[in-house]
């Protein structure tokens, strides 16, 4: 018998329809003979919700008990599938996720897993039952509920597919797979058949939100098979991600990406010493906040002007954090810009042909689109630009790129 690890996003579970519907595809996975284990996400739009709640009545919800409420959301989810299962005459257990035995650190809101005990689900497989799992969350030492993060349901199927040494894990939500591009932007894009980890994993920080990067480097530590799929629709087989060795021969560049989920800091003025840019994200770091593309000028005058990227939710915090620093280094003014795009070019043939940076320079100059601000990675190249013109890149990239062959 094989043991596969389904997940279901929050647009498969979003009503009673939906809940039916993901029933029928795990009580058929079930009665073609697997041990399968469904874990699921919050009904859509629920944890915005439930944040919503909790900001009308706290101006700032302490993180403990932001986590106990958000968690409520899976809580319904799995009860409600679970149920939906029994009238299906399919057996099934549900579990919280400090029942499956998902053991976290004590960051609430990002916390991540540091083992999972899979004790309670297994022998709930081995009596011949379904198991659904609440997604997103788990539960410290101390006995704390914490939510690991936007996303943290991939995770937690993944972690979970390899503490069960399951054959594979199938990521459900309302995509059919990993487009080239966004199909929303693009209506050439098209469903890969596979991607390697590494591009995924790419992929996956430059904006795609198919899955999350997270979920992608624990599949690749462990070795797990992730397939991903819609819940909705059976048109395409969908998309596996997979060791470097199985992907296909001959794509250069596998996706075209873009986030407007970023925004740009840009500090003035910057003293040309040793140390000095340590000490600047420092204390951004130790708030925790992602810091993303870096870039320096260094004028005539042996001064600095510092450039970087953070979420757009972290805009705030990271602008005053980095006003104090200024101030501490002796630096100038600290601006910042909202008003930005990421578009990233990924694909693992990157490493053994040129000429691809040219050709996406190349392509936005035709397009009229100043370059802001550039990083690259052996098997990526992001650009930021203004927000305006990001459909218009992605269209003019996926153009250029798609079916590039050596």
């Amino acid at each position: 018998m094989k043991t596969i690890v389904q997940k279901y996003g929050g647009t498969s579970v979003a009503d009673a329809k939906c809940i039916g519907n993901v029933a029928d595809r795990v009580a058929r996975c079930a009665r073609e003979g697997n041990r399968v284990v469904a874990v699921v996400s919050a009904m859509a739009g629920q944890t915005d919700r439930l944040i919503d709640l909790a900001s009308k009545v706290s101006r700032e919800p302490a993180p403990k008990e932001l986590d106990l409420l958000l968690a409520t959301g899976e809580q319904a989810s799995v009860a409600l599938l679970s149920l939906a299962l029994r009238e299906k005459g399919i057996e099934a257990e549900s579990f919280l996720g400090f029942q499956a035995g998902i053991l976290t650190d004590a960051n609430h809101g990002k916390a991540k897993i540091e083992k999972i005990d899979p004790s309670r689900v297994m022998a709930a497989l081995d009596a011949g039952k379904v198991a659904i799992v609440a997604g997103f969350q788990g539960v410290s030492k101390d006995g704390e509920i914490t939510t690991i993060g936007r996303g943290g349901s991939d995770t937690t199927a993944v972690a979970l597919a390899a503490a069960l040494k399951a054959n594979h894990c199938e990521i459900y939500s309302d995509v059919d797979g990993i487009y080239t591009a966004d199909p929303r932007i693009c209506e050439e894009a098209k469903v890969q058949g596979r991607v390697t980890y590494e591009e995924m994993m790419e992929l996956a920080d430059a904006g795609a939100k198919v899955l999350h990067s997270r979920s992608v480097e624990v599949a690749a530590k462990f070795g797990v098979p992730l397939k991903v799929g819609s819940s909705f629709s059976d048109r395409t087989e969908g998309t596996w991600v997979v060791p470097e060795e199985e992907a296909l021969e001959g794509t250069v560049v596998s996706g075209i990406t873009c986030t407007t989920g970023e925004a740009k800091v840009a500090i003035r003025q910057v003293p040309d010493k040793a140390g000095v840019t340590a000490e600047i994200f420092k204390p951004i770091a130790k708030a925790g906040i992602d810091v993303d593309l870096i870039i320096q000028n260094i004028s005539a005058d042996g001064r600095t002007d510092l450039t970087f990227t953070v979420p757009k939710d972290d805009l705030r915090r990271a602008m005053a954090l980095a006003e104090g620093a200024a101030r501490e280094v002796n630096a100038g003014k600290v601006e910042a810009a909202g008003d930005i795009a990421k578009v990233s070019v990924v694909g693992l043939g990157m490493r053994s042909h040129a000429g691809v940076a040219h050709r996406m320079f190349e392509t936005l100059a035709k397009e009229g689109i100043a370059i802001q601000m550039i990083g690259t990675s052996q098997i990526k190249v992001s650009i930021v630009i203004d927000i305006k013109f990001a459909e218009i890149a992605v269209r003019a990239l996926h153009e250029a790129f798609h079916g590039c062959r050596p």
